[in-house]
C-alpha cells in the first residue's frame, strides 16, 4: 500500500473514532475542509510538518498516522 492512502485510512479511522466530522478537524487542525478530505482519499501528500500538525489536533502521535494497518482477525 502507498503512504498516500496508509496515511488516509488511519486518519480517517482516527477522526471517526474521536467522533469528529471533516468540518470540525479543519477548525481545530487550521487546514481546510478540502484538504483533510483529500488526504483521507490518498490525493495529498503530506509533510512530516503536516502529519506532526494533523496528529496534534486528532491527539495521536504522527506515528499513529502511517502505522501499518492490521487485517481483520478471520473468524
Amino acid at each position: 500500500m502507498d503512504m498516500r492512502r496508509l496515511v488516509g485510512l488511519n486518519f480517517v479511522r482516527l477522526r471517526k473514532d474521536k467522533g469528529l466530522t471533516q468540518e470540525r478537524l479543519a477548525e481545530m487542525s487550521g487546514f481546510t475542509q478540502q484538504y483533510i478530505s483529500d488526504l483521507e482519499r490518498g490525493r495529498r501528500n503530506p509533510s512530516v510538518v503536516t502529519l506532526f500538525h494533523l496528529a496534534s489536533a486528532l491527539n495521536v502521535t504522527p506515528a499513529d498516522l502511517v502505522a501499518e494497518i492490521e487485517p481483520p482477525a478471520a473468524e
